[in-house]
């Protein structure tokens, strides 16, 4: 696919060189749209905060003179008394230790499983879909209501734990596109390296949630990117599409208005009013990891912090146990177990009560699970090894 036209990204950012390039290679002819997808479901959790009452503002009645008065349409004004208390609870909501956005909120890029399909597919064309974990699996299921996908490999039976070498897809040589997830939350599998479509006109299309923007990436590779922001980009409710220009435009007729991609491109995106603060925070977030060196700085960080983690789970003498295979281990999510699982309850309450949440494993697998997305710092990688040795050293 070396002389693959050129990607428009469907995102509103106003960092757009960093996705321009997010390999540090010469590409050009990419454009940046804001596209606003946000469909897992809503689901509670439970956090234990401060009991102390936040003092509610009164209501104002006047403009403060730093603002204007703001007559739109929408996103329209909204009451300064609520702005103001927004902003106090920005860093450490209700003293939880973090904030509102920080909080599990199920906002993700499931939309585009059925998105992919309805775009690129006539309902009987054949797809190839490789399932490494439940995001696969989710995504395969999506598609059969659009058109014959088929799954050319899955590792349900080894537990989704490995990913076997490419020559071992039997792939469908009329395939329109071959789907992968490039990193699996819940199972801790990563593709390190790419397969390549055996359809010589078939494009490749992957789910990047969950290690977006963790490393350089060559997107020529790929006719489709999709991601959703919550994992390493941003707060939920944003999701970023990377799609080949020349794939736009060739939608399903039942395809609803709000999934088709020649109406987000023709319109910039705006069609509907876009998750505007998400995007600006996506915004800052692309700064930060400019800042910071760009995506391979960024890619040596996060292997340093999976390393370490990595290194105590296997040299705990069984203590604690990583079934994924060492090629294929994600740098993202990191899921152990506990060889006295009856242990694991107590793991998960005593590392809250050192400052260190949401460690309970996925609900489908169990165990633990430390997600270690581009912003968890070096140090609550080295606190986490240093609980689970202290830990083990005590219940051994």
């Amino acid at each position: 696919m070396s002389a693959s036209p050129p990607h428009s990204l469907l995102l509103k950012n106003p960092n757009r060189h960093l996705l321009r390039n997010p390999n540090n290679a010469t590409t050009t002819g990419f454009n940046a749209f804001p596209l606003n997808y946000s469909s897992r479901p809503n689901k509670r959790i439970s956090i234990t905060c401060s009991t102390a009452q936040v003092q509610d503002r009164p209501a104002t009645t006047s403009q403060s003179q730093d603002r204007l008065f703001n007559f739109a349409a929408g996103p329209a004004t909204l009451p300064e008394n609520v702005l103001k208390k927004a902003e106090s609870e920005l860093y450490n909501w209700h003293g939880c230790g973090m904030s509102v956005m920080e909080m599990s909120h199920r906002g993700g890029a499931t939309t585009q499983f059925a998105a992919i399909p309805l775009n690129l597919c006539k309902p009987d064309d054949p797809v190839d879909y490789i399932v490494t974990g439940s995001w696969g699996d989710k995504a395969f299921k999506e598609a059969t209501k659009y058109c014959k996908p088929t799954v050319i490999w899955s590792g349900k039976s080894e537990k989704y734990t490995q990913i076997p070498s490419f020559d071992l897809f039997e792939q469908n040589l009329n395939a329109k596109y071959l789907h992968i997830c490039a990193n699996e939350t819940i199972h801790g599998v990563e593709f390190k390296t790419y397969p390549t479509p055996k359809n010589e006109n078939g494009i490749l299309i992957a789910d990047m949630s969950s290690n977006f923007c963790s490393k350089p990436v060559d997107v020529t590779k790929f006719g489709v990117i999709y991601a959703g922001a919550q994992k390493n980009v941003g707060p939920s409710g944003v999701t970023i599409v990377i799609i080949r220009k020349d794939l736009i435009g060739n939608a399903q007729e039942i395809t609803p208005v709000m999934l088709d991609y020649k109406i987000h491109a023709e319109n910039n995106s705006l069609y509907n009013t876009p998750p505007c603060y998400g995007i600006y925070m996506c915004g800052l977030v692309f700064d930060d990891l400019l800042a910071q060196g760009g995506l391979a700085a960024i890619e040596k960080k996060n292997i340093k912090k999976a390393q370490i983690l990595y290194d105590t789970i296997d040299q705990s003498n069984g203590f604690y146990r990583c079934t994924v295979e060492k090629s294929v281990r994600s740098l993202m999510n990191v899921p152990f177990t506990l060889e006295k699982s009856e242990l694991e309850a107590e793991f998960i309450k005593e590392a809250a009560k050192e400052k260190m949440v949401q460690l309970k494993g996925h609900r489908s697998v169990g165990g633990i699970r430390a997600s270690i997305y581009n912003a968890m710092p070096l140090a609550g990688v080295e606190k986490l090894v240093a609980f689970m040795n202290d830990f083990q050293a005590r219940h051994a």
